[in-house]
């Protein structure tokens, strides 16, 4: 997520009024769309997305800044945050996976294969995501909270979503390992037993390591002020849990938000006259490019994402977009936003839809992805000083 503070202002001396109400507006407006579109059901996945942007912006909660704080420097608390998030949500999660339903409601995971475009897609994520400044999420908080390089990032995250999907059927072709779901193959306890012992050992590794390079370590716990933060990792991390977990409930499925990109940036093809359903990933696809994006579950989170996070802000006193931007972290803010996007799409999801909710639904391909990731962050974080970041 957010490799940067969401918005590089002074903290102000208190709440502002005017953009908690903008906020607060548009967040009733969001849920009364939803509900008219779709029931209940969605309006509540609409103010859970609100509920996100305001755990990520107070936690400033990322998965771009802690990858690279370990990688670049073996500080670890982001990535022991991670691994308490993780471990929460899996906790829930499994055994709803293994029942299939709760209340009537089927759930079930993301389970994707391993293969050419995965690892491919996860190495150009990894790279876009360091260049970018944010993955999917953090993206969306950040450009809620007032960034102005996150919104241009978002616009190339969106436009490379699109431009994938033309391309996705031959990537596809390329053939791959298929799916394995632990919670299907072995069932939810040996499945979160091992999920558990892993979270455990990265949590444990990152403590040495750190404690190795540096003679201490960082807390993610401490004290915070819930309603204008900022908040510690830790409540960070629990207040995303039980999000996602509402998520699986109410949606049936797993947290996402790569897949609103791509539908966002063909409707706007479309619109245009641009025939895009001549490409094999939108034929038949005519009435979903003409529908309402509040009938979509992943647009009305993104939406609420970017509410919530505004909120967030103006309950900070810190949201003061800047209407500058130098030129080189300009440049990657469109080249990190272009290989997101793509990538995402091959890759099945960004950090959130592929690594996030592939691990806690229990597939190999959450892993792999990170696997794949990790070297083109790596790739990332050499050319971030080329472009000023």
């Amino acid at each position: 997520m957010s490799s940067v503070l969401a918005v590089p202002a002074p903290i102000r001396s208190g709440p502002q009024w005017p953009v908690i109400a903008v906020a607060a507006a548009g967040a009733l407006l969001l849920a009364i769309g939803a509900y008219d579109a779709s029931g209940w059901r969605k309006a509540a996945l609409a103010v859970v997305g609100c509920g996100f942007g305001i755990a990520l912006y107070h936690a400033a909660f990322g998965f771009t800044s802690a990858w690279r704080n370990f990688l670049a420097d073996r500080k670890g608390a982001g990535l022991r945050a991670q691994m308490v998030l993780l471990a929460i949500t899996c906790m829930i999660a499994f055994p709803l996976l293994g029942a299939g339903e709760l209340f009537g409601q089927r759930i079930g995971g993301f389970v994707m294969p391993i293969g050419f475009s995965l690892a491919v897609g996860a190495f150009l994520f990894g790279i876009g995501m360091q260049l970018g400044g944010a993955c999917a999420s953090g993206t969306l908080y950040t450009a809620g909270g007032g960034s102005t390089r996150m919104v241009i990032t978002l616009i190339a995250f969106i436009a490379g979503s699109v431009i994938a999907t033309a391309h996705l059927p031959w990537w596809l072709a390329q053939g791959n390992l298929g799916t394995f779901s632990m919670v299907r193959n072995w069932g939810p306890v040996p499945a979160l037993a091992l999920h558990l012992a892993v979270f455990a050992a990265i949590f444990w590794g990152s403590l040495a390591l750190e404690r190795r390079r540096h003679g201490t370590v960082e807390a993610i716990g401490g004290a915070g002020n819930w309603l204008t933060g900022p908040w510690p990792k830790l409540w960070g991390a629990v207040a995303i849990a039980g999000l996602a977990v509402l998520t699986l409930i109410l949606a049936g499925r797993p947290w996402g938000i790569t897949s609103a990109f791509a539908l966002w940036g063909a409707q706007a093809a479309h619109l245009t006259g641009y025939p895009i359903t001549d490409w094999t990933y939108w034929q038949n696809s005519t009435a979903r490019l003409e529908s309402s994006l509040f009938l979509d579950t992943t647009s009305v989170m993104n939406f609420g994402i970017m509410i919530g996070a505004l909120a967030a802000a103006g309950l900070a006193g810190k949201y003061a977009p800047q209407s500058r931007v130098a030129f080189r972290p300009l440049v990657a803010a469109v080249i990190g936003g272009l290989a997101m996007g793509y990538g995402a799409r091959l890759a099945f999801g960004c950090n959130i839809g592929a690594y996030f909710s592939g691990i806690v639904s229990s597939s190999l391909h959450g892993w792999a992805w990170a696997l794949f990731a990790i070297p083109g962050s790596i790739i990332g974080i050499r050319l971030r000083p080329f472009f000023h970041l």
